[in-house]
Parts: C-alpha cells; sequence; structure tokens
C-alpha cells in the first residue's frame, strides 16, 4: 500500500509538471505568434496610426455632423430690425440651448440629492435550480425555489451630512440658472456688436464711394486742366493713382462687410452665407449724458450681473460641500426591512422570510480618507470664495472702463461732427479753386482725403458709442428692464 501510495504520489507530480509545462508553452506561443488577431484580439489598432508622423484614415465611414437648427427670417422680404434679430438670437443661437439644458441637469441634480429623504424600495424576483452535497457526503436531489422579495432602506439621521448635500445641489442649481442669465446677455451684446459693426462697415462702403466720386472728379478736372495746358502728365497720373486707391477701399471694404453680415447671421442662429437684409440705422444718434453716478453703476452691477451672483452660489455650494465632507465622519443611524416568499417546485409549501434591521453606522478610522476628504473640500471652498472675489474686482474694472468709454465716445461724436464739416468745407472750396485754375493738385487731394478720413472717423465714433453703451450694459449685468438703451434715443 505504502508503495502504491508513493507511485500515486510520484504520478500526481508528473501530471502536475506536465500541465504547468503545458499552460507556459501556450501562453509563449500566445505572445510569440505573429499574426495581429493574438496580439490585439478586439481590433484596438484600428484607431492608432501606422507610424506616429503617418495621418490616421478611418478604415469606416466617419458621423456626419448634422445641420444646426437654424432661425427662419421672415416671409416677407424686409430689413430686419435689431430687437427682432436679437429675438432669434436668443432663440436659436446654440449657446442658449446649451446653457439651457446646463440648468436642467443641474436642476435634476437637486432631485438626486433628495431622493435621500424617502426611503429606497427595491423589488426582487429569484428563481433558482441546483443540487448539492451534504457534509456526510450524501448528494441532495435537485431543488427548484423561486418567489419575490421586497426591501426597504432608509436614513433615519447622520448629523446633517445629508442636508448639507441637499443646500449644495441647490446652489448649483442657482449658479446654473443665473448663468444661463448670463449667456443670454452675452448672445444679445454679441448680436448688438455684430449689428453695430455691420452698420459701420455698411457706413464705411458709402464713404469710400463718396471719395472714389471725390477722386474722378479731381481726375476730370486734372484732366481739363492738361488740355489747356495747366497741369502736366504727371498730375494725371498722381489724380488716376488716387482713383485706383479710391477702388481698392471700395473693395476691401466690402469685403469687412460681408465678414461682418456673417458674423451677424451667426450670432443670430442663420447659416453664415444667408443674406439677411439688415435695417440701417436712420440719422444720427442722440447723445445723452448718463444720469448716475459712477458708484451708483458699480453698485447696480454687484447687484444685477449674473455670473457674479452665480459665483456667489458656488461659493456657497462648495461651502456646503465641505459642512457634508466633514458630517461624514459622523455616525449615522439607518433601518432596513426585508419581506419575501419562497416557493419551491415540489409538494413543500412556500415560506415567508420578513426581518428589520436598525444598523449605527460608527466610522472609527478609514485610513486618513475622511481626513483628506475634509481638508480637500476646505481648500476647494476657499477657492470658489477667492473667484468669487476676482471677479467681483473683475466687474468693477470693466464697469470703470466701459463708463469712461462711454464718456470718451460722447465725447468723439460731438468732435467728429466738427471734423467732418470743416473738412467738406475745405474739399469743396479747394475743388472749386482747382476748377477755377488756381491751386494745386496736390492741395486739392490733401483736402478730399482729409475729407475722407474725417467721414471715417465720424462712422468710427458712431461705433465706437453704440458698442461702448453696449458693454456698458453688459459690465452691469442690465436685464431687459434696465439697460441704459435711452442712452441711444
Amino acid at each position: 500500500m505504502r508503495a502504491l501510495g508513493g507511485c500515486i504520489l510520484v504520478l500526481e507530480t508528473a501530471c502536475l509538471r506536465t500541465t504547468l509545462a503545458l499552460l507556459l508553452g501556450i501562453s509563449y506561443a500566445a505572445q510569440a505568434a505573429p499574426d495581429a488577431v493574438s496580439r490585439d484580439p478586439f481590433g484596438t489598432e484600428r484607431y492608432v496610426p501606422a507610424a506616429p508622423g503617418v495621418r490616421w484614415q478611418s478604415p469606416d465611414a466617419l458621423p456626419l455632423v448634422p445641420a444646426p437648427p437654424s432661425a427662419s427670417l421672415p416671409a416677407e422680404d424686409r430689413p430686419l430690425s435689431l430687437p427682432e434679430l436679437t429675438e432669434l438670437a436668443l432663440q436659436y443661437n446654440p449657446q442658449t440651448r446649451q446653457a439651457w439644458y446646463a440648468t436642467r441637469a443641474q436642476a435634476a441634480g437637486v432631485g438626486i440629492e433628495k431622493a435621500d429623504l424617502l426611503p429606497q424600495i427595491t423589488a426582487d424576483l429569484v428563481g433558482q435550480r441546483g443540487e448539492t452535497g451534504s457534509q456526510t457526503g450524501n448528494q441532495n436531489p435537485w431543488l427548484t425555489r423561486y418567489g419575490p422579495a421586497l426591501t426597504l432602506n432608509y436614513l433615519l439621521y447622520d448629523f446633517g451630512a445629508r442636508d448639507s448635500r441637499i443646500r449644495a445641489a441647490e446652489y448649483l442649481a442657482l449658479a446654473a440658472a443665473l448663468s444661463q442669465n448670463r449667456v443670454l446677455q452675452d448672445v444679445v451684446v454679441q448680436v448688438e456688436q455684430a449689428y453695430y459693426r455691420y452698420l459701420g462697415f455698411e457706413a464705411l462702403v458709402r464713404s469710400n464711394e463718396l471719395f472714389l466720386k471725390s477722386m474722378t472728379t479731381s481726375l476730370d478736372a486734372t484732366q481739363r486742366r492738361r488740355e489747356g495746358g495747366l497741369a502736366t502728365a504727371a498730375d494725371v497720373y498722381r489724380a488716376e493713382t488716387q482713383v485706383a486707391q479710391a477702388q481698392l477701399n471700395i473693395t476691401r471694404s466690402k469685403g469687412e462687410l460681408e465678414k461682418a453680415r456673417g458674423a451677424l447671421a451667426s450670432a443670430v442662429g442663420l447659416p453664415v452665407n444667408s443674406r439677411v437684409r439688415i435695417q440701417s440705422f436712420q440719422g444720427e444718434p442722440r447723445i445723452r449724458e448718463i444720469s448716475e453716478t459712477l458708484n451708483d453703476i458699480l453698485d447696480r452691477a454687484k447687484a444685477n450681473r449674473p455670473d457674479l451672483i452665480a459665483a456667489e452660489a458656488q461659493a456657497r455650494s462648495a461651502r456646503a460641500q465641505a459642512d457634508a465632507a466633514s458630517r461624514n465622519g459622523l455616525p449615522s443611524l439607518s433601518v432596513s426591512a426585508t419581506t419575501g416568499r419562497t416557493f419551491y417546485g415540489d409538494d413543500r409549501p412556500f415560506t415567508d422570510t420578513n426581518s428589520v434591521l436598525l444598523n449605527l453606522k460608527i466610522p472609527l478610522f478609514t485610513g486618513f480618507n475622511q481626513t483628506y476628504t475634509v481638508r480637500q473640500a476646505e481648500a476647494r471652498a476657499a477657492q470658489a470664495e477667492a473667484s468669487r472675489d476676482a471677479l467681483s474686482r473683475q466687474t468693477e474694472l470693466e464697469v470703470w472702463q466701459s463708463y469712461y468709454d462711454v464718456q470718451t465716445a460722447a465725447d468723439g461724436v460731438s468732435t467728429t461732427a466738427v471734423q467732418l464739416r470743416a473738412a467738406q468745407q475745405t474739399a469743396e472750396a479747394t475743388l472749386a479753386r482747382y476748377q477755377g485754375g488756381f491751386g494745386s493738385l496736390l492741395d486739392l487731394i490733401t483736402a478730399q482725403v482729409d475729407e475722407s478720413n474725417a467721414r471715417v472717423q465720424r462712422i468710427q465714433s458712431f461705433l465706437d458709442w453704440f458698442t461702448a453703451v453696449a458693454r456698458l450694459n453688459f459690465a452691469i449685468g442690465a436685464s431687459d428692464s434696465t439697460p441704459y438703451t435711452d442712452l441711444t434715443r
């Protein structure tokens, strides 16, 4: 018997060695196999270029990007005013939709946290068939069992950690809603700036056309004077150069006008190639002084800017999260209850299972996880408060700069009016003298260029005024009910 046992042991050892060798051989063969399937069984190499300097080519058709929702222009072919363009932008600009869904997602987060205020109930339906062996070596027959079960879990008390998490989620939802308001204001100012920029280039095209007309008149006068022997060929060439320069200015300004049209269409939510008609500004804006003091405007900005209030809400949310983290290390009391019924496949009667469990959880040691979690939450809360303070200072700076931009632009409008009037009178007088045979071509060209520059500066002063007012409204965070729209009426 001892010899037989020794033989069995030798055989088992030999079998174990053979099995290990076989497994090692299979593993080595799998690693050394040259085919791609053994090295990349899931085909992930299809997402990797062949070499670092090789451009990746997709083996499959790439997904197509759908066209974003686009605003529909009014049926009648009429120019659109700034309020109409703004209304379209608020509906179809993708930024407004993005901010709205972010608000909905954050609002759902409040519901997720408040779900802990209610018990969690789970229903299970279990079916099992199996056989087992007893400790005595007897084989138990196959047994079929099935039945439903109902489990209830409810947190009774956790020293306010749950309430802190709910409060943090509510502040985040508030911050998201206020951020959406800021996005709407951002879209409005984008449309305003694009609109005024378009009007500015439209006026610049007209100004350059007037300059071309003036240069053409100068060229005709120069040619007549040359026929009369009062001008040289160089004067004609110089006049032709100015005409060519005027034509180049028109070409460039028309290109900028089309770029401004595309930017306005994009801000509104239209395809960039939309041929939207814009209602031009009629007359000159009525410039009014700001009646409020700068300190009053700063106070309005701190009370009205949605992003600044959102930063305060985010800081309070971070502080509530830090409070929740500190309370997670305190005991918590919860209750759970289970009821179920088990049925059997044979003739045995069903059995019921009922239990109630009251659980007091007391964290004793978590490997310092709780310590560092609280420390991290406190640091993030302080960071959020610092971000709020930085935005507050930035708000003050933006209001300060915008306020004085409006003041400077208002002075610029009145100054350029005088400058343009003087330049026009000078150009008219110089042209009359030149056509009468007096004065030089250089004086005429200089006067006409000065007139054109004055007209361009006049256009720029209007553009500066409108954009400065728009920036001031944006810096204040003015809503539809409290903007400085009366400044341009």
